[in-house]
């Protein structure tokens, strides 16, 4: 299955499910971190979040792609 662009709370849901904490918003990006990990998550608030932003954070937060589309299939 392809990742395809999703609305901005199904990535904070999917990130929120994953251990990852809402820190602080500044503008329209909200921010999450997690212990053990230096970068934090940065999900912009937008209708559609593009796939690159996606795989960004995916890769950012060393999620497979595997994972993110079981927890999305379930949500």
């Amino acid at each position: 299955m392809k990742i395809t662009p999703v609305h901005y709370k199904k990535l904070c849901f999917v990130f929120e499910k994953l251990g990852w904490s809402f820190i602080r918003q500044k503008g329209d990006h909200l921010i999450y971190e997690k212990q053990g990990f230096i970068r934090p998550v940065v999900i912009p608030m937008y209708k559609t979040i593009p796939v690159f932003i996606i795989k960004n954070n995916l890769r950012t937060a060393k999620i497979s792609r595997e994972e993110y589309l079981e927890i999305l299939r379930k949500s």
